[in-house]
């Protein structure tokens, strides 16, 4: 599953409202840490910029996702996920939440169309829960439309009934490294 994948977080004010992806990936090299990268003491709340397109040959793009993770004071884990750029005319809910972008899988011949998702997605999200004294980590996912899983494959080939206890779809997903962010720490003697 091949994806072209950018993820980039910046102390200084890059284009929250991405649209040409040149110049998000030039600015976000030249002045931001990119998938992977570590940034000590951010003391501002972080704004994350990601990118997907999909492969040529595979489905099209659901929506792209950031995960935040982090450690409370206590040291409890916790973790969140935010829905950050989305295919289709789809409204996120009062909660986050968005409907599902649809399902264009014929079960009889496991084909499914491209008529819904998007070919590529660019977004930008700001975590205004953010605080500087916490270890926290954020990556990005991306998540393709429905498309047959082998098992659905399997069946059609073999002229079989579907497996009853086994989805017949799925949906695909890629994810980024994260961008770790790690509080100010004291000098040790």
């Amino acid at each position: 599953m091949g994806r072209v994948f950018k993820c980039v977080y910046s102390e200084v004010d890059l284009n929250a409202n991405p649209a040409d992806v040149n110049a998000m990936v030039k600015e976000g090299y030249a002045q931001g840490v990119p998938m992977g990268g570590t940034v000590v003491a951010a003391k501002k709340s972080p704004t994350l910029t990601v990118w997907a397109v999909k492969d040529n040959a595979e489905a099209n793009l659901d929506r792209i996702q950031i995960i935040k993770g982090w450690v409370d004071n206590s040291g409890a884990q916790h973790e969140k996920i935010i829905n950050v750029a989305w295919s289709d005319d789809r409204q996120l809910d009062s909660h986050g939440k968005l409907p599902a972008v649809g399902n264009t899988v014929d079960l009889k011949t496991a084909k499914y169309t491209n008529s819904i998702g998007a070919v590529s997605l660019m977004g930008s999200f700001t975590d205004t829960e953010y605080d500087p004294t916490l270890p926290t980590l954020y990556y990005a996912r991306v998540i393709d439309i429905p498309t047959p899983r082998w098992t659905t494959y399997d069946a059609v080939r073999g002229k079989l009934p579907l497996l009853k206890d086994v989805p017949a779809t799925i949906q695909e997903r890629a994810w980024s490294s994260p961008i770790w962010f790690v509080p100010e720490q004291e000098n040790e003697v």
